[in-house]
């Protein structure tokens, strides 16, 4: 291949991958200039209702009314973004059912206040418990979208399940499927004593 051939290669290839990039997995996002922050605007139909049935955790009150506990400390990127903190349905995570509006785990950021802001969702099927109930199903999905699979051992000492993360109430410049958001960070969370 000739130099000027490459180069055009080279070209094609850039172009091709700076529109994947603002594609950002089907969804629009407006810029708010006077409150300096992205809004997130889903084309998503799964990112819709996954917000409409979580709404009333963004109070961490209701959701510790309703049985959900803190899972884990702040977990952050192994370079970059965070999850933030996971707090469970044990109940959930044990059926192994998908359903959207049922999600195993709900994901908050702290705050230097000690409040909580709810970002995100996390849906968590045990690998084990998948297989004993759906012995002749592939990876578990949910509604067209398959869950990551994590072996063991891994950083959260939990036998190997499948995960998806669904970031409804923080704009991710990852995705809004995407495992770390560059937008949450754990930085905020009061040190224990």
């Amino acid at each position: 291949m000739n130099r000027l051939t490459t180069v055009a290669v080279v070209a094609a290839c850039t172009a091709t991958l700076a529109t994947l990039a603002r594609a950002d997995n089907g969804h629009d996002h407006d810029y708010d200039h006077d409150h300096g922050h992205a809004s997130v605007r889903s084309d998503s139909p799964l990112v819709a209702k996954v917000r409409g049935a979580t709404q009333r955790y963004t109070d961490i009150n209701v959701a510790m009314a309703e049985g959900w506990v803190q899972g884990t400390p702040c977990v952050s990127g192994p370079e970059f973004g965070a999850m933030g903190v996971h707090f469970i349905m044990q109940s959930r995570v044990n059926a192994a059912v998908l359903e959207a509006e049922y999600p195993e785990a709900l994901i908050y950021e702290p705050l230097e206040s000690g409040a909580f802001r709810l970002v995100g969702v996390e849906y968590i099927i045990l690998a084990d418990v998948w297989k004993a109930n759906y012995p002749d199903a592939g990876p578990p999905a949910l509604e067209g979208n398959l869950l990551n699979f994590v072996g063991y051992p891994n950083r959260y000492g939990l036998p190997a399940f499948f995960e998806l993360h669904i970031w409804a109430f923080e704009h991710n410049p990852m995705g809004s499927f995407a495992d770390w958001n560059t937008r949450v960070v754990c930085d905020k969370q009061p040190l224990k004593k």
